[in-house]
């Protein structure tokens, strides 16, 4: 349920309402707006009495929020969240913002020859797994704590935000403390524990859409990291599982328009992991903007063949650069441009 408030209600009048919802038993949360404030209820699982509330000084109406996710949704808050990393670079905002790097953190050469090419290339975000969560347990499994340090120590060398995934509860502290942006990944979207404990971490989240989860599992995934306090939430669309096998998976640019219509957090899309195929991933980048995805995050390895992981679906540093100029003309046409960061060092 949202309490819209009056233009120019006071203070107090807003107070008043958090009161009177705390005083039914619920959690209120005041979410100030440009033009009014609006106040959430909190904790309610059906509809609640709204005739303690209608009659209170500066409420204007009440809102009965119908979807089973609340503060994801539009209703809850009409007007778009905007991030904003370290670097200065917004997410959900008027510009395109392009995260890119490798798969996992392979060594400290290859993380940093990476991190300096797709920043000046234009990139703002540097990806790159540390802990690497595997179909096969024999598979590589990632660097951990060290490949942090190796994404952190690339930060400070090219002012590229960091983005990499915790797959533990227990490991989120750890993450948060190296990167900018905490991933969960698809096989852990409803890990229950884990988006509660990134929920309470603070930082940016980047939720990944569950390999066989429809859009409503997914807002309402993101849900647990909302009621833990945290609104940095980007949603990231990155291939579902299909009965058909020309690609890895199914990259569904429907949900960025229907996460639009239905949420307010920005969407990422994926799509060197929704094809699997270097081949694929250029045109389906080209298609994810213009579809009107807010961010766009992108595997981008030295040597591909050579990588530990995810080699088939990774750019070139030179594909990587072309594909950057025909983004930044597709967001062009659309009124929008690739998102600069003044921290970047390109060099």
């Amino acid at each position: 349920m949202l309490v819209v408030m009056r233009h120019g209600a006071t203070p107090d009048q807003v107070a008043g309402v958090a009161r009177a919802i705390e005083d039914m038993g619920y959690r209120a949360r005041p979410m100030p707006g440009a033009q009014r404030t609006a106040v959430g209820l909190v904790g309610n699982d059906g509809r609640v009495d709204e005739s303690r509330l209608v009659g209170l000084e500066g409420v204007l109406r009440v809102i009965h929020v119908t979807q089973p996710y609340k503060q994801v949704s539009r209703e809850w808050s009409p007007e778009d969240t905007v991030i904003e990393l370290p670097n200065g670079v917004r997410v959900g905002g008027e510009d395109v913002v392009i995260m890119a790097g490798p798969c996992a953190v392979e060594s400290r050469e290859q993380i940093l020859e990476t991190a300096h090419r797709v920043a000046a290339a234009g990139a703002t975000v540097l990806r790159g797994g540390a802990f690497k969560p595997r179909t096969s347990p024999y598979s590589f499994q990632g660097l951990g704590e060290e490949g942090l340090r190796l994404l952190a120590e690339a930060r400070e060398a090219t002012g590229l935000a960091v983005v990499t995934e915790a797959v533990e509860p227990d490991g989120v502290a750890m993450v948060a403390e190296h990167a900018d942006i905490v991933q969960v990944g698809a096989r852990n979207m409803q890990n229950y524990a884990l988006l509660r404990a990134v929920g309470r971490a603070g930082k940016p989240v980047l939720l990944k859409r569950g390999l066989s989860a429809t859009v409503k599992e997914l807002l309402l995934a993101a849900e647990y990291i909302m009621i833990e306090g945290n609104p940095q939430i980007m949603l990231c669309e990155r291939g579902v599982r299909s009965f058909d096998t020309h690609a890895r998976n199914l990259l569904d640019l429907t949900a960025v328009v229907s996460i639009k219509e239905l949420s307010h957090l920005p969407t990422v899309a994926d799509p060197s992991h929704g094809t699997g195929a270097r081949s694929k991933v250029g045109p389906m980048a080209r298609a994810a903007v213009a579809a009107g995805a807010d961010a766009i995050i992108l595997e981008v390895h030295p040597d591909p063949a050579a990588a530990a992981s995810d080699g088939q679906q990774s750019l070139t540093l030179d594909q990587f650069d072309a594909l950057m100029l025909e983004l930044d003309a597709i967001s062009g046409v659309l009124g929008r441009g690739i998102a600069r960061a003044p921290a970047v060092v390109h060099g």
